[in-house]
């Protein structure tokens, strides 16, 4: 019978699924002709705002939002059993849900509308394109910062759960 803790786990699978959707419709679609050919003409993958866009928004989506939203979930739901000892706070397993969900999408859209504007201006006002990059650095960062500290909470999360000894299920259940 699923407990109120293992049901919260349920917005990790479905943020998951939801990513690793996103990350499947974005990998189709850009190996469409004319829009590899534009990505192409934009620098991806190597370099330039295409690389922003294949492959860093199409890598991250998938690994981060898919893979690791899905590993975290199965860890946090896991843990317990293959421990025996409680998840150390539940509230740190939903800031690291809410962190690493906002950082995930917060960088997937910052490098599609960047690596689309840039690419557009790259093509048509190459002194236009410079300007607008100032904007990305900030950005972009912020949305890094959101991941980091949402892998962070995760690790601490469980490292505090394997190392707390009273905290065992047993105690929590008798």
């Amino acid at each position: 019978m699923p407990t109120s803790d293992n049901r919260s786990l349920v917005k990790f699978l479905l943020v998951s699924a939801l990513s690793l959707f996103i990350g499947a419709m974005h990998g189709m679609l850009q190996v469409f002709p004319p829009i590899r050919a534009w990505l192409d003409s934009i620098g991806s993958p190597y370099g330039g705002p295409g690389h922003m866009i294949d492959p860093l928004a199409h890598a991250h989506m998938n690994l981060v939002g898919g893979v690791v939203m899905l590993a975290m979930g199965v860890t946090y739901y896991l843990l317990p059993i293959l421990s025996g000892k409680a998840i150390y706070s539940q509230r740190l397993v939903q800031h690291s849900f809410w962190w690493m969900a906002l950082g995930v999408y917060g960088f997937y859209m910052t490098q599609m509308v960047f690596g689309s504007w840039e690419g557009y201006l790259m093509l048509h006002d190459r002194v236009a394109m410079t300007a607008a990059h100032h904007w990305y650095g900030p950005i972009v960062a912020v949305a890094g910062t959101c991941m980091a500290v949402g892998f962070m909470v995760y690790f601490s999360n469980v490292v505090l759960t394997l190392a707390t000894t009273s905290r065992n299920l047993s105690d929590r259940q008798g």
